[in-house]
């Protein structure tokens, strides 16, 4: 059930962020759901690693640890993939001038 919850949410806010910088909105609400289960994924690489490096006992067979320790490496890539997002679309710079205004300003300070 909470899997549905961070689903939507996170889909959300890409969404949001999507449609407020005019980029393809379902689009990134998709990759944003993507890097969720891609930070998940690589954080289970990352505790195998772990556990075989340093002798830590893990129990592999608890479903549910291991979704609970899923969780933070999933909200953790999504967060970070957020904000370099955000980041990079508001520093871009968005020059909206219409092709019969150009020459306008020149002729009007001339005067």
């Amino acid at each position: 059930m909470i899997g549905i919850l961070f689903i939507y949410f996170i889909g959300k806010y890409f969404y949001d962020l999507a449609f407020t910088h005019d980029k393809n909105k379902w689009l990134f609400a998709i990759i944003g759901i993507i890097s969720y289960y891609a930070g998940a994924f690589f954080g289970g690489i990352f505790l195998g690693l772990f556990s075989v490096l340093f002798s830590v006992e893990i129990d592999w067979e608890n479903e549910i640890l291991m979704n609970l320790l899923a969780i933070p490496f999933g909200l953790g890539t999504t967060y970070l993939f957020y904000y370099l997002l955000k980041k990079r679309w508001s520093s871009e710079v968005k020059i909206e001038e219409n092709i019969d205004d150009i020459g306008k300003n020149n002729e009007q300070s001339s005067y």
